[in-house]
């Protein structure tokens, strides 16, 4: 059964996506031979590399979407930071970039000067965590440009993470990943910044407005669940590969949830994968999908289903990868393998568990019906 509810129409975003990619590919040549020249093929990246000869730039951006909305109904603004770090410097660490600053705009209806400080302090707090600078930001009042839920500010927040590639290192772009190669998954703590417009649909269908303060359990309600900071991975794969841990791929587990992202580190070298044991979906993403009537394929493209970020190591290695990760306090279990054949297949865990089937497709995933 096919969700009846709205939702991100993800193939229009990936088409979006492309006319945008190949547009700000034509400017490529403007650096070609001269310093800060683009090093990765964005399509196929989570970030890119900016070649200024021995020292190497990583940047990406990204924004935490509608979860603000989520926010603004509980009152609750410190936990963002965490979500806008997690979300640049997880894409960094994705291509083997060290994470060192990020900065970040902040549009705004009005001015709360409380808002503006809970916000700043979770973003503090964040960069503490992920061992970066805050490097510097804008706030720009856009009076109403900007809407949202309820009567304080309203906004939108973005921001651009910058790390380096240490010399000697090699990009992590997939072109090392080969069959037999293990992938290991990093739980997530939720949703993340991905899928909250399906959601919050969702959630308004089945209570009403009021959604947010229905209770989800008996000790918190459907908005302190939704709420949950993201969980940072950057430190993780920092730790993996100080301990020595060969990292083949990393996929980021964002918009078009995992068979997109994935696809992105198989693609390089024409690869499949067969998913039998990811992380088990949130206890709210199963409601979700049960209240909403959402298929396997269409919850596992819309939200990462507890899968944060997927590793693909070499399988001596899985071992010392298992215990660096558990050491450190991050839940982490064998997902599947790397295969030869330029399909992923997904064991679902969802409301209706069954065995789906994409076919990896440059660096897009495309869902074989059969």
């Amino acid at each position: 059964m096919e969700s009846r509810t709205e939702g991100v129409n993800l193939d229009l975003g990936n088409a979006c996506s492309r006319k945008a990619l190949s547009w700000a590919k034509k400017t490529f040549s403007n650096r070609s031979g001269r310093p800060g020249a683009p090093a990765l093929d964005l399509e196929e990246a989570f970030a890119t590399i900016l070649d200024f000869g021995t020292v190497k730039i990583a940047v990406t951006s990204d924004g935490i979407g509608t979860k603000i909305e989520l926010a603004e109904r509980m009152g609750t603004y410190e936990t963002l930071g965490f979500d806008l770090v997690a979300m640049v410097v997880d894409d960094l660490a994705a291509i083997g970039a060290h994470p060192v600053g990020i900065s970040n705009i902040l549009d705004v209806d009005v001015l709360d000067e409380w808002i503006v400080d809970c916000l700043m302090k979770g973003l503090h707090d964040a960069a503490n965590v992920a061992g970066i600078a805050v490097t510097g930001g804008e706030i720009a009042q856009l009076g109403d440009r900007i809407r949202g839920w309820g009567e304080r500010m309203h906004f939108n927040w973005c921001g651009t993470g910058i790390g380096v590639l240490p010399e000697g290192n090699r990009f992590v772009d997939g072109s090392r990943v080969a069959p037999g190669d293990v992938i290991l998954s990093l739980a997530s703590r939720g949703l993340r910044s991905n899928g909250f417009t399906l959601a919050r649909n969702i959630l308004r269908q089945a209570y009403g407005d009021d959604w947010h303060n229905t209770s989800f359990d008996e000790q918190t309600s459907w908005g302190q669940r939704l709420l949950a900071p993201s969980r940072i991975f950057a430190p993780a794969i920092r730790r993996l590969e100080n301990c020595g841990v060969p990292i083949h791929g990393v996929a980021h587990i964002t918009g078009g949830g995992i068979p997109d992202n994935l696809a992105r580190v198989l693609a390089p070298n024409r690869l499949g994968a067969a998913l039998d044991t990811l992380c088990p979906p949130h206890a709210a993403m199963l409601r979700l999908q049960e209240l909403g009537g959402a298929s396997e394929s269409h919850a596992y493209r819309q939200w990462n289903m507890g899968n944060g970020v997927l590793l693909v190591v070499p399988k001596a290695q899985v071992k010392p990868a298992l215990s660096s990760m558990d050491d450190a306090g991050y839940p982490v279990q064998v997902a599947g393998v790397v295969t030869g054949k330029p399909a992923i297949t997904i064991r679902t865990a969802g409301c209706r568990p069954q065995l789906l089937t994409y076919v990896v497709k440059d660096s897009r995933s495309e869902r074989n019906p059969g």
